[in-house]
C-alpha cells in the first residue's frame, strides 16, 4: 500500500477555502433559491437556516474526520476506516453519482444563463461542450484549477454584493415580506431546507483533496469551517435582499431572481451583469465539482471498488489523470442529456445520504457526538422530505449500488 503513487501536496489553506467556496458559491444561489421558494412560500429563510444548520453539523464532523484520516476520498475513507468497508463504498457511491448529477447541474446551468434560446441539438453541444473545457482545466493540474477557482469566486462574490446593494439602495425592499405567514408550508420547508442544502454541500470537495493540501490536520478543519461561515453570510444577506424585494411567491416564480430583483430596482441596466455572474459562478461550481468527483473515483478504484485503471496518477503532473477523464465524460453526456430539476433533486438526496456516513463516522470518535446526532438525523429527514421522485430515483441508484457491491464481494477473488 506504501508503494502507490501518491498525489502532491500543492495547496495550502487558502487554496483549499477558495475550492470549497468555489464549489457552493452559485450551486445554491443561482439554482436552488427559486425552487426553495417554491416549496417553503414565505418560509424560504426558515428553511435556509434549517439548511445552514445540517450543513454545520456536518462541516464539523467533516472537518475531525478529515484531519485524521488526510487522504484523498473523503467520507468514503471516513465510512471505511469507521463503519467497515460497505458504509465507505456506500458513501463513495453516493457521493460519486450524487456529485456527477451536480456537475450536470451546473453545466445545465450554464447554458441556460448564457443562452436561454438555444434549440436543440446545439444545446446539448455546447452544454457537453462546457464540461469538456472545464474537465481540460482540471487536466492540467489541480494548483491551476485553484488559481481559476480563486478568480471565479471573487467575480461571483463581487455579483452578490451587486445584488445586495442594487436592493438596499436602489430598491423598494419591504421587510414585512420576510415573515413567515403568508404562504407558509411547513413541509415544504423541510423540502426546501433539503434543496437549499444542495448550495451548502460544497466543503466536502475540501477533504476529498486531503491528500494533495499541505498540512492536513490544521488545514482541512480551518479550511471547512472558513468557506462555510462565509457562504453562510453570504447566503443570508443575498436570500434577505432578494426576499425583501420580489416577495417569495415572486421569487418562486422567476427562472433568473437574482437578476429580476436587480431589475426591478433603479439599477435595473445592471442586470446582464448578474446574468454574467451567474455563469461565471455556475463554472466556478464545475471546477471544483469535477476535481472532488475524480478524487473519490481515485479512493474507490484503489480500493478494487471501480476499475483499477481509474487509479493512475499522472508521473508528472501527480493527478489522477484517468478517473478526471472518466468523470468529464459521464459528466458531459448526462449534461447533454438531462434535465435540470431532475438532477438537482437526485443529488440531494444522495449527498444527504452521503453526509448521514459522515456524521455516523464521527460518532464513533466518541467525544462531541451531539453534533453528529443532529446532523445524522437532520441529514435523514431532508432526504426523506425531498420530492418523491427524487426519494424512489436516488434509493434505486443506491440500491443498484450496494447490490453491486454484494455481488462483487460474494463472488470468490481471483489470487493474483
Amino acid at each position: 500500500m506504501s508503494s502507490r503513487p501518491r498525489l502532491k501536496r500543492t495547496l495550502g489553506t487558502r487554496d483549499a477555502v477558495v475550492v470549497g467556496l468555489g464549489s457552493m458559491i452559485g450551486a445554491g444561489v443561482f439554482t436552488a433559491l427559486a425552487p426553495a421558494a417554491r416549496a417553503a412560500g414565505s418560509g424560504v429563510l426558515l428553511a435556509l437556516a434549517i439548511a445552514a444548520l445540517v450543513a454545520y453539523c456536518n462541516a464539523t464532523a467533516s472537518a475531525r474526520l478529515a484531519a485524521r484520516y488526510p487522504d484523498s476520498g473523503g467520507t468514503y475513507v471516513y465510512g471505511r476506516e469507521r463503519l467497515g468497508p460497505f458504509w465507505g463504498y456506500l458513501a463513495g457511491w453516493g457521493f460519486v453519482v450524487g456529485k456527477t448529477a451536480s456537475c450536470a447541474a451546473m453545466a445545465l446551468t450554464v447554458v441556460t444563463y448564457a443562452a436561454p434560446g438555444l434549440d436543440q441539438p446545439w444545446r446539448s453541444l455546447v452544454t457537453a461542450g462546457v464540461v469538456v473545457v472545464l474537465t481540460a482545466l482540471n487536466y492540467a493540474g489541480v494548483r491551476r484549477s485553484a488559481l481559476a477557482t480563486r478568480v471565479l469566486v471573487a467575480f461571483s462574490l463581487a455579483v452578490l454584493a451587486l445584488v445586495v446593494l442594487a436592493v438596499a439602495v436602489g430598491g423598494d425592499a419591504d421587510a414585512t415580506r420576510l415573515a413567515p405567514t403568508t404562504g407558509f408550508d411547513p413541509l415544504g420547508v423541510v423540502e426546501a431546507a433539503g434543496l437549499l442544502f444542495f448550495a451548502f454541500a460544497g466543503y466536502a470537495r475540501i477533504a476529498t483533496l486531503g491528500e494533495e493540501v499541505r498540512e492536513p490536520q490544521r488545514t482541512i478543519p480551518r479550511a471547512v469551517r472558513t468557506a462555510l461561515g462565509v457562504v453562510l453570510v453570504v447566503y443570508l444577506l443575498v436570500t434577505v435582499a432578494t426576499l425583501a424585494q420580489l416577495s417569495a411567491a415572486t421569487l418562486a416564480a422567476q427562472p433568473d431572481p437574482l437578476a429580476h430583483a436587480v431589475e426591478t430596482t433603479s439599477w435595473a441596466a445592471l442586470g446582464p451583469v448578474v446574468r454574467i455572474g451567474a455563469v461565471v459562478a455556475a463554472c466556478g461550481s464545475l471546477l471544483a465539482l469535477l476535481l472532488g468527483v475524480s478524487r473519490t473515483v481515485l479512493a474507490m478504484s484503489r480500493d478494487g471498488h471501480l476499475p483499477g485503471g481509474l487509479a493512475a496518477v499522472h508521473p508528472r503532473r501527480g493527478i489522477p489523470h484517468h478517473a478526471e477523464l472518466a468523470v468529464g465524460a459521464v459528466v458531459a453526456a448526462l449534461a447533454a442529456t438531462a434535465d435540470l430539476r431532475g438532477v438537482i433533486g437526485f443529488s440531494s438526496f444522495a449527498v444527504l445520504v452521503y453526509y448521514a456516513v459522515a456524521n455516523a463516522s464521527a460518532w464513533t470518535l466518541g467525544a462531541g457526538r451531539l453534533l453528529p446526532a443532529v446532523g445524522l438525523a437532520g441529514c435523514t429527514v431532508l432526504a426523506f422530505g425531498l420530492p418523491w421522485t427524487s426519494v424512489v430515483t436516488g434509493t434505486a441508484v443506491l440500491a443498484l449500488g450496494a447490490l453491486v457491491y454484494g455481488v462483487r464481494t460474494a463472488l470468490p477473488r481471483r489470487r493474483r
